[in-house]
């Protein structure tokens, strides 16, 4: 971490290098055109040899930047990496004392105790709800097995007394309230 630092702190130094030299830069090249107005060519073309010699720094200063970046960046990335392999390594690690305490026989175990209490409930339930046993279920089914044969089962017996008439105030009854929700029905429709 402190390593990142210094790059930064450097790369940010040539930086301010830099820039420094851009401003000297312009600074000559005016300086310059001024030597050439005032007829003094041999001390412009000095300084523009300078300015080319400064311009040459300039370009490998920004190569230094640019690998002191790549470097701090490729630090950065190794170190995400690093942190990734040491979460790996305590996940194998915990997977590992994990695998020690249970074994595959253990889990086997397990699941069969599981099926054996879901199926002692299952028993339960059917008892508690009245479910049919099997020797139910098989009655019912030679049942409708007769039924569909032609057979004659005992089926109860209709009653042969007529069907009692419904009182006329019963009859009333339904047309009220058919008068009644036809308005609804009307309004529902409009």
């Amino acid at each position: 971490m402190n390593t990142v630092l210094q790059l930064k702190q450097q790369r940010d130094k040539l930086k301010q290098y830099q820039k420094k030299i851009t401003l000297q830069l312009d600074k000559e090249r005016l300086l310059a055109k001024q030597l050439l107005k005032h007829g003094k060519k041999e001390k412009a073309l000095l300084l523009l040899k300078k300015k080319r010699y400064q311009h040459q720094l300039l370009d490998k200063t920004e190569n230094q930047i640019s690998n002191l970046e790549r470097m701090v960046q490729d630090i950065e990335f190794m170190q995400i990496e690093m942190k990734v392999i040491e979460g790996l390594k305590v996940g194998n690690d915990c997977l590992k004392s994990m695998h020690e305490i249970m074994s595959v026989e253990d889990v086997e175990r397990i699941l069969d105790e599981t099926q054996e209490s879901i199926e002692y409930q299952r028993q339960i339930d059917e008892m508690l709800a009245g479910a049919l046993t099997q020797e139910d279920e098989d009655a019912v089914i030679a049942e409708l097995e007769a039924i569909t044969q032609g057979e004659d089962v005992a089926l109860p017996a209709v009653p042969s007394e007529p069907i009692p008439e419904v009182p006329e105030a019963a009859k009333v009854e339904p047309e009220r309230r058919e008068s009644k929700n036809k308005p609804d029905r009307e309004m529902l429709s409009a």
